[in-house]
């Protein structure tokens, strides 16, 4: 069956988006842009290959579909930007084999102006169509949450900026068969700009609470009560919680490499959030220190890896930095996480526990880093020698908290 769906770029963005497309019954193939890393298990990924979805090498099946989505991954830049490389390497490659009324539609991180802008010009000059013209063209945010059992594609309204009116109600169309409910903006510049809100709205409150983490451990008051507390308030607060730093794809973004302007608030959150795994370190060694031992040569373990609980996703995991900066102490550094078989650092494999409880009970320092749920917290803390919880997952009084 020839598909309908191609979606170009395998990683955190395009495999949920396929396995979305295949549930919906569309026929749909998978082009990879690089080595990417989603998110997805190898049974989730099995199960879409029953249902039809296939990846593809060769470039020219992208001039067989009516809807084109580049996924590509943006990471970071030297300059502190988006790196749109893939992004533009993405949109050639598609350009060449562009076919009129085609639906190009752009889910990737990017800034204000991509899609009108670069985009457009490298979908123009290789295929020789005119966008909004010969085929239509838009933006769309990702709002992926792996791992989110009550929010998925279904159910999540999706945001879409056409270049034109008809680009935008052609991108409704596709998106209509996904989702239960499509949101218009003016333009792609604000569907652009929304995912950079989204982004950085997300940044900002998970450094304002690691700010009020460590204020309130200096005035030794339980900022998990307090949090516990004012979620209770029924309009203008949403609950954020510390942790030891921030993972995940979604990078908090500024505009200077693109635009020359700052967001001083994603700066700043950038540089709260970047000094959580230091700051989880000098908690380490001071709790040793209290217990009458020193950060060189205690053994350390470390509880989850991941970025995010449940997953086996390591991308941006604060996980890594910790690791490195008790290693720098001279501590022996061992770890456990379910979803992660081997584990490096500096180039070197971690020891991995076997029996959580053994490995606690013999370690000098345990940090629970991610609360994976098929940790026995409870269990956990009776067994462990000391325990750092960064997650307030713990009972109350069960484990130091952050």
């Amino acid at each position: 069956m020839p598909a309908d769906l191609a979606v170009i770029g395998l990683g955190p963005y395009g495999l949920p988006l396929a396995q979305a497309a295949v549930a919906a019954g569309i026929p749909t193939i998978g082009y990879r842009t690089g080595p990417e890393a989603g998110s997805l298990s190898a049974a989730e990924q099995r199960r879409m290959l029953a249902q039809g979805f296939r990846t593809t090498a060769n470039p020219t099946e992208l001039g067989r579909v009516r809807t084109a989505v580049i996924c590509a991954p943006t990471p970071r830049g030297a300059d502190g930007g988006l790196d749109l490389g893939q992004v533009e390497a993405a949109a050639r490659t598609l350009a060449a084999r562009l076919r009129p009324h085609t639906t190009v539609i752009l889910e990737s991180p990017a800034p204000p102006g991509t899609t009108e802008g670069p985009l457009l010009r490298l979908l123009e000059a290789g295929s020789g169509l005119r966008a909004g013209r010969d085929f239509h063209l838009a933006y769309s945010p990702s709002r992926v949450d792996p791992g989110n059992r009550d929010f998925t594609p279904a159910n999540t309204p999706k945001v879409i900026g056409g270049l034109t009116p008809a680009c935008t109600e052609s991108a409704a169309a596709f998106y209509g068969r996904l989702t239960d409910k499509v949101v218009r903006a003016r333009g792609p510049r604000e569907a652009e700009t929304v995912q950079l809100l989204e982004a950085n709205f997300r940044h900002v409150n998970i450094a304002l609470v690691n700010e009020m983490a460590t204020l309130c451990h200096d005035l030794g008051i339980d900022l998990w009560d307090v949090i516990r507390c004012a979620e209770t308030k029924p309009f203008g607060f949403q609950a954020f919680r510390p942790g030891p730093g921030v993972g995940g794809h979604s990078a908090p973004q500024d505009l200077t490499a693109h635009a020359g302007r700052t967001l001083r608030m994603a700066e700043l959150a950038q540089q709260v959030n970047g000094r959580m795994p230091h700051y989880v370190v000098q908690r380490a060694a001071a709790l040793l220190n209290e217990h009458g031992k020193s950060a060189r040569g205690a053994r350390v373990l470390l509880l989850g890896v991941t970025y995010k609980a449940d997953l086996a996703d390591e991308q941006g995991s604060p996980a890594h930095e910790v690791a490195v900066r008790l290693m720098e102490l001279g501590a022996s550094v061992s770890y456990h996480d379910p979803h992660v078989p081997s584990w490096n650092v500096l180039d070197r494999p971690v020891p991995r526990a076997d029996s959580l409880y053994e490995a606690a009970a013999d370690a000098d320092l345990t940090i629970l880093l991610q609360q994976h749920r098929t940790y026995d917290l409870q269990g956990l803390s009776v067994k462990a020698q000391l325990l750092l919880d960064t997650r307030g997952a713990t009972p109350t009084g069960a484990a130091h908290r952050l």
